[in-house]
């Protein structure tokens, strides 16, 4: 039967990048100092805001000092120029962030504030050290910490989480709302990968745990960053039956259902989470891998 396997047909928005991170440059502390008067810098505030343009690309600053600026993390390389970021307590001017404007951005915008916004969160929550508590200074242009007391080395934290579109293998997919959402608002379902767990694993545990529901023939879809503050969601299609009850164990769910593909192409059409729509199915927006998930779910057509 088509439509068992499906890909995704777009590369999710916030999983582009066009900048070289030049890794190589982050030790080499001449060839930065030489490259800071002509860098391009995005400062990004403590709400994960930055400078944008009416056009919807960034708003870069020009370096005022002579050498990169304390806490700031190089980025990369971008058309021949050095790239860093750096905090900002407060900005002013035309904001944007994430949320908003990601699905918008180039891709090599795109790419450099999902890094930013997630290397600059890491420093916020790691200036002591997990090791012995002391207090951490930054290291290798803003990609590591360094304990000040034994030397310990830490580096920027990703957490894995798993994100499943569980269909039936024919015409229907199961759809899932937590607590906290509005009514009429669903999403595939999620979760953290726990210690020594295998992806595929957390995969048929997670689905287990909110919904009650056993899958089988768990494929790989791709994977997307989510530095909300520093997770990358790995996605996976997977086979449920809908004859099987549906228990929410574990509390993170307060409803799911079986959504037919028409009902979900309808909900595509009618927008996303933030729509003023009548419509009885919300799904999430364009920068969401969800959203590209059930795209290209929906888009398939079943043989008979």
């Amino acid at each position: 039967m088509g439509g068992v396997h499906f890909g995704l047909e777009r590369i999710p928005s916030l999983s582009r990048s066009g900048v070289g991170r030049a890794e190589e440059l982050r030790s080499d502390h001449d060839a930065l100092r030489a490259g800071w008067a002509g860098a391009l810098l995005l400062y990004v505030d403590r709400t994960g805001r930055f400078r944008a343009t009416a056009e919807g690309a960034l708003d870069f600053a020009e370096p005022s000092s002579a050498e990169p600026e304390p806490g700031a993390v190089f980025m990369g390389t971008r058309d021949g120029r050095h790239v860093w970021a750096a905090r900002r307590p407060a900005l002013s001017g035309d904001l944007a962030d994430l949320m908003s404007v990601g699905a918008a951005l180039s891709d090599d915008d795109a790419g450099l504030v999902t890094g930013a916004v997630a290397v600059l969160g890491w420093h916020d929550r790691a200036r002591y050290s997990a090791l012995d508590g002391s207090e951490t200074e930054p290291s290798l242009s803003g990609w590591s910490r360094i304990s000040a007391t034994s030397g310990h080395e830490e580096f920027p934290r990703t957490d894995p989480a798993v994100i499943c579109l569980v269909h039936d293998g024919a015409d229907r997919v199961l759809l899932a709302r937590q607590p906290t959402w509005p009514q009429r608002r669903f999403s595939v379902l999620a979760g953290f990968v726990e210690a020594g767990e295998s992806l595929e694993a957390c995969v048929a545990r997670e689905i287990a745990e909110e919904v009650g529901v056993t899958v089988h023939d768990i494929r790989y879809l791709g994977s997307q960053p989510w530095p909300f503050p520093r997770s990358v969601m790995i996605a996976f299609a997977a086979v449920g039956d809908p004859s099987q009850p549906l228990r929410f164990q574990d509390g993170e769910i307060a409803e799911a259902a079986w959504f037919t593909r028409d009902e979900v192409r309808r909900a595509l059409g009618s927008g996303d989470w933030a729509s003023s729509a009548d419509a009885p199915l919300l799904l999430p927006g364009s920068i969401s891998i969800a959203r590209v998930m059930l795209e290209s779910w929906a888009s398939e057509s079943v043989a008979d």
